[in-house]
């Protein structure tokens, strides 16, 4: 009978497993840095534009209207050292990441302090650090969402998104 039981908890438990892989449709992406002799690390969903415009699709969000940088599970960015973007100051930790447009067009890059929820279950009151991102036409545009931290120097980095013709990028210094 024990053996009856253990048997039966291990098929049950590979099917919830399965399901829960199965749920992320889209392919996962990570990137991650040493900065100060930590890591730094973003894991994210990589939805494509199937032939969309990104501008169709991110040029119709409200001001104040949050994109969740990625698909399925909330993109999760990790850091073992404060990171200062300009004179924000974002401390060690996990956060999920937003970009929320605003009124003038700009776009700021959000760390909120809730993570491992679905990307969509957005907590406004959760946004803890905000962090004007530099908009450019990609030099390289993406089907993709494609985020990258790329290592500048002994201490900083820089984050960068494109989709589309759309790059958002800022610098950081790890403190």
């Amino acid at each position: 009978m024990r053996r009856y039981s253990i048997t039966m908890l291990t098929v049950v438990l590979s099917i919830a497993f399965a399901g829960a892989a199965m749920a992320q449709h889209n392919a996962r992406g990570m990137t991650k840095i040493e900065a100060n002799s930590q890591t730094v690390s973003i894991d994210y969903g990589r939805p494509s534009l199937h032939g969309r415009n990104i501008n169709d699709m991110l040029g119709k969000l409200p001001a104040g209207g949050f994109w969740r940088l990625g698909a399925d599970s909330s993109t999760t960015f990790k850091t073992g050292t404060d990171l200062k973007f300009g004179d924000v100051t974002v401390p060690k930790g996990t956060y999920s990441l937003w970009a929320q447009k605003e009124s003038d067009n700009s776009w700021k890059l959000v760390f909120n302090t809730q993570h491992g929820q679905w990307g969509t279950q957005h907590d406004p009151s959760k946004d803890a650090y905000f962090v004007p991102l530099t908009e450019a036409k990609a030099g390289s545009p993406q089907n993709l969402v494609t985020i990258t931290l790329t290592k500048e120097g002994d201490n900083g980095g820089m984050f960068d998104v494109v989709w589309g013709d759309l790059e958002l990028t800022a610098h950081f210094t790890a403190q």
